[in-house]
């Protein structure tokens, strides 16, 4: 079994390979090529959490399972605040022949799933990124984002604007063309921003519909849990919105579960998986004009089909530890 870290990690798997191989389990997960179990979560105490995500795919054929920490706290200590392992399985003989860091893994898997979204739901000419919030995962949605649009303004907020200002400052090193603003006030980042991000950990809604523009799309992505949510009830009421999973979003996008458990949505009010959209199954943008909404829960198969590359590409290249027991 070859055993990976963070920094193996970071040398094999890029946005862009991540992207397409997103793209790949996306479309094989809405033909029912894989089987996901919805994630499994227990408290740790406190506001922390573990996680675990099991899946299998059929293309290519492999399984595997996530376990994961969520320690809110972690980034107040420049640490992570999703840390765990992910094991590979060969489907032979059931062997597992990889064992990774899954920190990593998770952010630029996230990333590259609102960066395949984005490539399908957006303008092709959007050029003004919008991201809400300032942590991990906002850095690599400005990589995913920017390796699908091409994009000249980013505009980040956060609650402290001291801590987005500092994150602009560090991505200008990255991306030097860019013009970055930043600040804490969410309706002048996005007022007229053609992609919209949030990648928070709000308990309660930070984006509002009636501060969207006319064309943008907008990546739902940092809550995960139904006790969580980032956006406004007419934000869902009032756009079409495309999910990565159906079962999870039903069971785990808390401000559509409330939604439908007070009566004023039905399931089928959902315009359907991204995968579908992808294949040429469901319809996707309509004009340029239309508001275009992504709810990202997270799936197992994009760690899975992540980790099945970087196990690839960690033989080919000769990188990591090989231990047997």
């Amino acid at each position: 079994m070859i055993v990976l870290s963070n920094d193996d990690v970071a040398r094999l798997l890029s946005m862009q390979d991540a992207i397409e191989a997103v793209q790949r389990a996306m479309i094989t997960v809405s033909a029912g090529g894989a089987e996901i179990p919805l994630r499994s979560v227990m408290p740790v105490g406190g506001d922390n959490r573990m996680g675990i995500m099991p899946g299998a795919l059929s293309d290519p054929a492999c399984f595997g399972i996530k376990l994961i920490s969520l320690f809110p706290g972690n980034t107040a200590k420049g640490l992570s605040s999703h840390r765990g392992a992910y094991i590979l399985f060969e489907p032979e003989t059931g062997a597992p022949v990889a064992m990774m860091d899954a920190s990593l893994l998770t952010a630029i898997r996230t990333a590259a799933a609102s960066g395949v979204a984005t490539r399908a739901l957006s303008r092709d000419t959007a050029t003004r990124l919008a991201i809400i919030g300032n942590g991990e995962q906002a850095e690599h949605h400005l990589d995913a984002i920017c390796a699908v649009r091409p994009v000249t303004q980013v505009h980040i907020a956060g609650r402290d604007a001291q801590r987005a200002a500092a994150f602009c400052d560090k991505a200008r090193g990255k991306y030097p063309n860019l013009r970055f603003q930043s600040g804490d006030d969410v309706q002048s980042a996005v007022q007229t921003a053609d992609i919209i991000c949030t990648v928070t950990a709000s308990p309660t809604p930070i984006l509002h519909h009636r501060w969207l523009p006319d064309g943008c799309h907008v990546n739902v992505v940092g809550s995960s849990i139904p006790t969580m949510r980032e956006v406004d009830d007419d934000l869902v009421l009032q756009n079409p919105i495309w999910v990565d999973y159906l079962p999870s979003t039903l069971a785990q996008a808390g401000e559509i579960v409330d939604l439908i458990a007070a009566g004023r949505y039905s399931p089928d009010r959902i315009r359907g998986e991204i995968g579908q959209v992808l294949a040429g199954k469901v319809e996707g943008r309509r004009d340029a004009d239309q508001k275009t909404i992504y709810r990202s829960l997270g799936v197992a198969a994009q760690d899975l089909v992540a980790a099945e590359l970087i196990a690839r590409k960690a033989a080919e290249a000769g990188l990591g530890q090989i231990v047997s027991f």
